[in-house]
This record gives structure tokens, sequence and C-alpha cells, in this order.
């Protein structure tokens, strides 16, 4: 009895660790640029850019990217825009992760994280020329774009609320923005 119950364990104990190998270091991403009335703007050429790499597309575009615990940035230029877009994309940890931490004691969480396979971006997201914006998975809804933070807060409290989010939002997303000449691995 005491063997069998070593070998179910020991199966348990690798299972994260299988989950590690087998889990996809990319991921797919829709971008689409949009101008100030909400118009699709096509042809953009977007830098998609985190620890990880240095990504391109033209909007509109599906852009598979490597996944990272850092947060990945979105510039995009098209000619006759008076601005850029900018965005940032919040990097959050799957519910592999947890999986992990809980079967494998914490062993296929640590590769998991080393990796950047726990962690996923939104799937989907328009970026608007003239405003930096912040999306984050979590108020992700399946066949919609994820809205960014400042209409998601707009949604919760109003006007006075999106500005606040807005002021708060505009800083991080100009510092994510990498120098010019800057290129990743």
């Amino acid at each position: 009895m005491f063997i069998r119950s070593a070998m179910a364990a020991a199966c348990i104990g690798t299972l994260g660790a299988c989950a590690s190998i087998t889990s996809d270091s990319m991921q797919t991403l829709r971008v689409e640029t949009l101008d100030k009335d909400g118009k699709s703007v096509a042809g953009a050429a977007c830098t998609l850019s985190n620890d990880r790499g240095v990504f391109n597309a033209t909007t509109p575009a599906t852009v598979s990217v490597r996944k990272s615990s850092e947060d990945l940035s979105i510039d995009c230029k098209k000619d006759g825009e008076p601005a850029v877009a900018t965005g940032r994309l919040i990097s959050r940890a799957g519910a592999g992760m947890f999986g992990n931490i809980i079967i494998g004691g914490g062993i296929g969480a640590i590769i998991d994280h080393s990796k950047g396979v726990a962690y996923n971006y939104p799937d989907w997201v328009q970026l608007i020329f003239g405003e930096p914006q912040v999306f984050d998975r979590m108020h992700r809804e399946d066949g919609k774009p994820t809205p960014n933070l400042a209409a998601v807060e707009k949604a919760k409290n109003g006007p006075a609320g999106a500005a606040e989010v807005a002021r708060n939002d505009a800083p991080a997303a100009a510092a994510t923005a990498s120098p010019a000449g800057q290129s990743g691995n």
C-alpha cells in the first residue's frame, strides 16, 4: 500500500513539470488602431516589446509575441496621424501557475516563471492614436476587444474616475516607450 501511495505522489508531483514543458512560450495577440473618433486606421506600423524581444506588425494584425512576466509595450505610428498610438499590456499569471504550486510543490511554477510561459497578455486590443492606454486581461470578454483601464473605471465611477485613471496611466505608458534605436533580444 505504501508503494502505491508513493508512486501516486510521485506521478502527481511531476504533473506540474509536465505542464511547464508543454506550455507555449508564445501568445497570439490581435492589435488594431483607431483614430480619436473610433474609426479603424489600417496600415499603422507597430512595435511590440518586452524583456523577451521586439515584435513588429502592421495593423490590423495578428502577431505572436514571447510571453513574459514583464508587461508588453506597443507603439504604433502611421503617416498622416498627428500622434502615436501607445499601449501597455499588463502581464498576468495564468491559472496553470497556481496549479503548479499546488500540485507540483512549486517546481513547475519556478520553471514556468523563468520561461515566461505562466503569464498571459490581453489577446485583443484597440489602440487609439494620441491616447496612451493600459490594458489588463482581467477585464477581457470573449469575442470583444479588451477595454482599456480608463474605460473600465469610467464604466464603474463615471467620468471623474476615468479622468483620474487616465492621469495616473499616462506617465506609466510614456515610461514604457523605448528610446529610438534600442532593440530587443
